[in-house]
């Protein structure tokens, strides 16, 4: 295994999570818990699969944020990871 330090992008007024799980479904589970914690917030969510065609899978409101998360995903290229 390689580890190597890479350079996440962060929207100018925002926080990150990152995070690992091997439950597919995760992503569904965090969108649920932000938008009806904090109804008003803009955001973004994005999980890597690790296996198969290694998708990423998007959820969220804002565009520009799950872009974001996309790219970071991409840039850090580990599985079972979400931003």
């Amino acid at each position: 295994m390689e580890i190597k330090t890479v350079a996440i992008e962060i929207p100018e007024g925002s926080n990150v999570i990152l995070g690992q799980t091997h439950f597919i479904k995760t992503i569904e589970d965090l969108y649920e818990v932000i938008a009806t914690g904090v109804p008003q917030a803009k955001f973004g969510v994005a999980f890597t699969e690790a296996s198969g065609p290694c998708l990423i899978r998007t959820e969220g409101n804002d565009p520009e944020m799950v872009n974001a998360c996309v790219r970071n995903l991409q840039v850090m290229g580990a599985g079972h990871v979400f931003c």
